[in-house]
């Protein structure tokens, strides 16, 4: 098993406590950071450092072998020492899918992809029918397919059937913030797959969204958006990893019932009795 550790010594308790497993490598972060529309590349690595992410996802579209251009974001992310996860951003179709995913195992070196295949330009939701088919070409190509989905247990079935060991349902449309649109889906999916890692991708906006997906069992959050645009980049990404920490601690501190009336906190029972 390989073995990451926090890229932050100052945050390396954050972002979920206790490590998480994805194809056999645990990382200590369950927070996983995008890489695009970042003020400047210095913010994004303070911010990427702040969060104490272990691994940030890159757009194939930020390369380019040929022209050399990009190199100099390659070696500010090869310098913070996080694991890279390529996506196929973007991608609407199958072939398109499956090509860039092999463009990117050779110029990152790894069998890890985010897979995109995208179906609807408004919401950017996925094309499950195209994305489970390229999920069972790369999977049995030998990549190691981390697939952007709805919360549709079927899909879900389907790509685990393909080859798929982690699942990552979107919260709300890729960019949105909007949150978890559908909890109980999301919570359908964790019971559902008990044994499978579910991470929550697209649409978390803020940190208790973060926290939400947390407490509802989720074993990681995946976001660009809300840390990329906020007004203070390394703020929010430090407040982020903070959330997941707290969510994750709350699931695990096995929260209390939800209950239709109200329960008295002060025992009712040797109150003080005043005279009239």
């Amino acid at each position: 098993m390989d073995a990451i550790t926090s890229n932050n010594l100052t945050t390396s308790t954050l972002a979920g406590a206790d490590p998480v497993e994805f194809y056999g490598t645990q990382v200590a972060s369950r927070l996983l950071l995008g890489t695009a529309q970042y003020p400047s590349p210095a913010i994004l690595a303070e911010a990427i450092r702040a969060s104490g992410s272990d691994i940030v996802t890159v757009s194939l579209r930020r390369e380019s072998g040929a022209a050399k251009a990009g190199q100099s974001f390659w070696q500010l992310i090869r310098d913070l020492g996080v694991k890279v996860l390529p996506n196929t951003a973007g991608c609407k179709t199958v072939k398109e899918a499956v090509t860039t995913a092999e463009m990117a195992r050779d110029l990152f070196d790894t069998p890890w992809v985010k897979l995109e295949v995208i179906g609807e330009d408004d919401t950017l939701q996925p094309d499950v029918f195209g994305l489970v088919e390229a999920a069972r070409i790369l999977s049995r190509d030998g990549f190691q397919v981390f697939p952007y989905t709805t919360e549709d247990l079927v899909v879900a079935e389907k790509l685990i059937s393909a080859g798929c060991e982690v699942l990552m349902p979107w919260g709300a449309p890729i960019g949105s913030g909007r949150g978890l649109n559908n909890p109980y889906g999301l919570r359908s999916m964790r019971a559902h797959f008990p044994g499978i890692p579910l991470v929550v991708d697209a649409g978390v906006g803020l940190p208790s969204h973060a926290a939400m997906a947390m407490e509802l069992g989720y074993d990681a959050v995946l976001l660009n958006t809300a840390v990329a645009k906020a007004g203070d980049p390394v703020r929010m990404a430090r407040a982020f990893a903070r959330a997941i920490e707290a969510g994750r601690e709350g699931l695990l501190a096995d929260p209390m019932e939800t209950r239709d009336m109200a329960a008295p906190s002060t025992p009712v029972m040797g109150r003080a009795a005043f005279g009239q």
